[in-house]
């Protein structure tokens, strides 16, 4: 656009909307971009979405995912509002607004708790991972439970669903980065 404009003046939401992602990406994974395309659900046991209402935004990306899910994939969706897959959703989590943290950090303390972390793998490709199982530490699913408005049984199932598939993915959206 800005060589068919002949200016360097134009900008756009992207600039803007994914500067906190790729910031978070940069220093969580060492790279600005996804680590997989959305294809990728064909290949996973259970698929998480958080912060996204894909059937609205990414139509074709909804269609990957109900296609996954009709194949056998187990969707779990994580949504305050909800959206057009929990209809094929395994588990529907509609969490309070704001407490999204509370319960990823939930879902962590089981993963780390229950040492169903591959500890090669954090060996291998990871860097402060004491320091996260130690924060985690503090956040139990029957903890957290009251804060989040989900029930730490079910906090506890979906931290096994997803920690103990074959292969796992999580898709998430501007839902997640862009709040309080």
């Amino acid at each position: 656009v800005r060589l068919g404009f002949g200016s360097n003046n134009v900008d756009h939401c992207t600039r803007l909307c994914h500067a906190s992602s790729v910031a978070a990406l940069l220093e969580g994974i060492g790279s600005g971009a996804v680590s997989n395309p959305v294809a990728d659900v064909r290949h996973a046991e259970v698929v998480i979405v958080i912060g996204a209402n894909p059937t609205v935004n990414h139509p074709v990306a909804a269609s990957w995912i109900k296609n996954a899910v009709r194949a056998g994939t187990k969707l779990i969706v994580i949504d305050p509002r909800g959206n057009d897959l929990v209809r094929d959703a395994h588990r529907f989590l509609r969490f309070t607004p704001d407490t999204d943290v509370a319960l990823l950090n939930a879902l962590m303390h089981v993963i780390v708790t229950e040492g169903l972390v591959d500890q090669r793998f954090i060996a291998d490709r990871t860097s402060g991972y004491e320091a996260l199982a130690a924060n985690v530490r503090a956040f139990s699913p029957e903890a957290m439970a009251p804060v989040c408005g989900i029930d730490a049984a079910t906090l506890r199932e979906v931290a096994r669903l997803y920690a103990t598939s074959r292969a796992s993915m999580i898709l998430w959206g501007m839902g997640i980065i862009q709040h309080v």
